[in-house]
């Protein structure tokens, strides 16, 4: 039986009186990549902390390929890369020796292969491997992160905000290199404020709240626990919209030529009947647009004062 690249249950870790992380459950399957989701101080570092083995939890599990992240740390490390939200180098190596250096962990016998790979990834990254690592910005930094991390080919992606500091353009060169893990049938958890990017390449996503899991599964499941947007131009009257089941905020806009605009949120399980009760107003155009993940996000924080209040824990432990 092939064991889940991770596996959370139950996890829990307090600094002082405050709750890091207050029973939080987390699976990554193999060859899934998986979106982590929550503002600053909802417990994802710390969540990410445990899993590399530099903190410890409480209580709970927290096993890596079915092993324990905390007592088999050194052998995990060489079956995963890391790549943090803001990269630290040594000044004085060029981002090249950078590179060779965090790589060295991982078992590369093929050294032409290697270098051929290196040099690719130096392209897409459009990277400079021959200047001082102090001289780089902090967009640069994370591409020597990136680099070593997809150059080293491990089982496992762990990344915390890894796209810091890159412009689009490297974000989508970023996304292609997932997409090829993935493919590789490699494992990828991703914390990002980039809604738009997790939403491109997740196959599930996982919201945490106060260090606790609040939504979890692929988006078409999470979209069904949430409403679509309707808007339509219609030619009949549209009032006997607002009172089907499942169908909210309808507002009307005279458009002219006894045209209406109508504009509704409705229930997934409810749109049928919805598209039914239109297909009789004579309907002249339609949309639908399903929740975006940035709706499924802010439908757990978008009026949470212990959200903000929560920051301070994760404050303590950067």
């Amino acid at each position: 039986m092939t064991e889940n690249p991770i596996e959370i249950a139950d996890l829990r870790k307090s600094f002082g009186s405050g709750k890091a992380l207050d029973g939080l459950h987390l699976t990554v399957g193999p060859g899934e990549i998986a979106g982590f989701l929550g503002p600053n101080g909802a417990g994802k570092s710390t969540t990410i902390r445990v899993l590399l083995g530099l903190q410890r939890r409480d209580s709970g599990t927290a096993r890596l390929f079915g092993n324990d992240a905390w007592r088999d740390a050194v052998a995990l490390h060489r079956r995963l890369a890391y790549v943090p939200g803001d990269v630290s180098l040594w000044p004085n190596l060029t981002g090249g020796e950078a590179i060779d250096y965090l790589t060295r962990l991982h078992d590369t016998s093929d050294r032409a292969e290697r270098r051929r790979r290196k040099n690719a990834l130096l392209e897409h990254f459009e990277l400079d491997p021959t200047k001082k690592a102090r001289t780089y910005s902090k967009g640069n930094r994370q591409k020597v992160a990136l680099v070593a991390a997809f150059l080293t080919d491990p089982e496992l992606y762990i990344f915390d905000e890894p796209t810091s500091g890159l412009d689009p353009l490297m974000e989508a060169v970023f996304t292609d290199h997932v997409q090829q893990a993935k493919e590789a049938g490699k494992a990828v958890l991703l914390s990002s404020h980039i809604l738009s990017e997790v939403e491109k390449v997740c196959d599930t996503v996982t919201i945490i709240r106060s260090g606790r899991t609040v939504e979890s599964g692929t988006l078409a499941e999470l979209r069904h626990l949430t409403r679509t947007t309707v808007t339509a131009l219609v030619g009949e009257d549209p009032g006997v919209l607002a009172g089907l089941a499942g169908v909210h905020d309808v507002t009307t806009t005279a458009e002219g030529d006894e045209i209406t605009k109508v504009d509704l949120s409705v229930d997934n399980a409810q749109i049928s009947a919805v598209l039914a009760a239109l297909s009789r107003l004579d309907v002249r155009g339609i949309t639908a647009t399903p929740p975006s993940l940035e709706e499924l996000f802010m439908r757990h924080y978008g009026a949470d004062p212990t959200a903000v209040a929560h920051r301070d824990v994760e404050a303590v432990t950067r």
